[in-house]
């Protein structure tokens, strides 16, 4: 009887137990579904859809290295290394006033492993036409080479601009703060000009005609480029007159330029280049009142592009300047950069 109750007692206290153990069990959690990053084809290559979001995004940039060469470049040494790393996001999607564009560029400089600088290089929003925030102006634009120094000293602005645009033409008209850009002795740079700009193509032949007005200089300029392709390279003419020093070009009271890009194989590119300038001054932020009684000026450069292979190219380029007004002088770079 005793080893019958002892089996007995031990059977219910195994069900128990058996009982509670199937209460508690632990069920393995379904896993949550994954959204794998989708490629967005509706702004060219590069853009996916940042998930969760109907907006696509794209991230590129370069990688720079460069040796300057010219007098005192790097101090008191004629030769100066530096470094730069620049990335940009691009972000886009449809509004029922066509795409609404947001870019921001990041620039990271070094001279040395102690001077280095990392800076806003543009951040602004885009759409149906219009743009506002801190990016290039027309100004920056030039001709392919090295040697044309038809642009303003300062090209980076806080800017509200309206361009229409088709494949073939562009035209528009931009308000920029000109902080940073020329003043005049006593004065300081603080002042708003209003740039227009229009360009395109037709078959081999590309052109572009800017003007700017700087109010606090009471001054302004204008500017015409254009390009066709011609034997194995593309021909480039540019010239430049500016009714006194101001923000948008104070190099000289005019200026004329023209280089010859050729293309000598698929990866190498040869651009000799000429500019004469009447009346120079050179690229001071502190300008005189006008160009009266400045001498002229003439420069010669050549500039060697070559894709050593996809994404990675590599470029030489030497420039000769020899003002009346003062000292000639010879200054270049080699650059290394690997874009992404």
């Amino acid at each position: 009887m005793n080893i019958k109750s002892l089996l007995l007692g031990s059977a219910a206290a195994l069900a128990v137990v058996s009982g509670a153990q199937a209460a508690d069990a632990i069920v393995a959690a379904e896993p949550e579904p994954v959204e794998y990053v989708r490629v967005c084809d509706a702004y060219g290559t590069g853009y996916f859809y940042i998930p969760g979001t109907e907006t696509c995004l794209k991230i590129e940039g370069y990688i720079r290295f460069q040796v300057n060469v010219g007098e005192d470049v790097g101090g008191d040494s004629d030769w100066d290394a530096v470094t730069r790393g620049q990335v940009q996001f691009t972000a886009k999607s449809d509004t029922e006033y066509g795409p609404l564009t947001g870019v921001i560029v990041m620039q990271f400089n070094a001279d040395n492993a102690t001077d280095q600088e990392a800076k806003l290089d543009s951040a602004y929003l885009d759409v149906a036409g219009f743009r506002a925030g801190l990016f290039y102006s027309w100004w920056d634009d030039g001709l392919s080479g090295e040697t044309d120094d038809i642009g303003s000293v300062v090209t980076l602005h806080n800017s509200i601009r309206y361009q229409y645009e088709t494949s073939d033409f562009y035209a528009g008209i931009s308000v920029d703060e000109l902080e940073d850009g020329v003043y005049k002795a006593g004065e300081e740079a603080n002042n708003v000009g209003v740039a227009v700009g229009l360009g395109g193509k037709a078959g081999a032949f590309s052109y572009q005609v800017t003007a700017g007005y700087d109010v606090d200089n009471e001054d302004g300029a204008v500017r015409a480029m254009g390009t066709v392709d011609i034997g194995p390279g593309t021909l480039g003419l540019a010239g430049v007159y500016s009714s006194g020093p101001n923000s948008y070009y104070s190099s000289a009271e005019w200026a004329v330029a023209a280089e010859y890009a050729i293309k000598a194989t698929d990866k190498l590119k040869i651009t000799p280049a000429v500019q004469y300038y009447g009346n120079y001054f050179g690229g001071s932020k502190v300008v005189p009142d006008d160009f009266d009684g400045l001498g002229d000026a003439w420069k010669v450069g050549l500039t060697v592009d070559y894709q050593i292979v996809d994404n990675f190219y590599a470029k030489a380029s030497v420039q000769y300047l020899d003002p009346d007004d003062g000292d000639d002088s010879t200054t270049g770079y080699f650059r290394l950069q690997r874009s992404f």
